[in-house]
């Protein structure tokens, strides 16, 4: 994607959208991609096998076990996780590059991941979505379809866990309405990239 011209004043900075399952992250990152051309979405490095269709760079980095282990032990990743037996985790080499670029990088993270990520990074911008309220959330979840109500049951107790983080991110936003939500996403990145340097 080419950055228009006109963007190139403005200062890379480092976002971490995290929240709870439901709460509507997804949704909002997508309608940034489309609001803030220079906003760049983390891709993550991964030990899993390429599923078919998946391309290297773009929707994930694919390492071998030996290379992401030599990658954590050198410190190369901003935070990591095991999930299912396979690792994942955000390049810090890969992030940094970006933000000198001048582009806008945002993390989807899980909020575990949001707090290692801003001990390695501190001038990283944590925010945090939420649902209205949990009948809203529980209502999102089980509208998806797509989970038993026992999983979505084990959801809801770690979204309540996740919800009183809330308080250790810059800023919190309740996705009550999606394009009003997204209007404060857009205006909390854009006053940061606009900022002058030092300001």
């Amino acid at each position: 994607m080419r950055v228009d011209e006109s963007l190139s004043a403005r200062q890379g900075n480092l976002f971490i959208v995290s929240g709870p399952s439901g709460a509507g992250k997804g949704t909002l990152v997508r309608a940034l991609l489309a609001r803030v051309p220079d906003l760049w979405l983390s891709v993550s490095s991964t030990t899993r096998a390429p599923r078919p269709g998946e391309e290297e760079g773009i929707h994930y980095f694919f390492l071998s076990r030996k290379e992401f282990d030599r990658k954590v032990e050198s410190g190369g990743f901003l935070e990591w996780a095991e999930v299912h037996s396979n690792r994942y985790g955000t390049s810090r080499d890969v992030v940094e590059r970006k933000i000198d670029q001048g582009r806008q990088v945002v993390l989807e993270i899980d909020p575990q991941g949001a707090q290692q990520v801003k001990e390695r990074m501190p001038q990283s911008v944590l925010i945090f979505v939420n649902a209205p309220d949990l009948s809203e959330l529980r209502k999102r979840l089980f509208g998806r379809g797509s989970e038993t109500e026992e999983q979505i049951e084990a959801r809801m107790a770690r979204a309540i866990e996740e919800m009183e983080l809330a308080g250790l991110y810059d800023f919190v936003i309740t996705n009550d309405d999606v394009v009003r939500a997204t209007d404060e996403l857009v205006g909390i990145i854009d006053s940061y990239a606009d900022k002058a340097p030092g300001a």
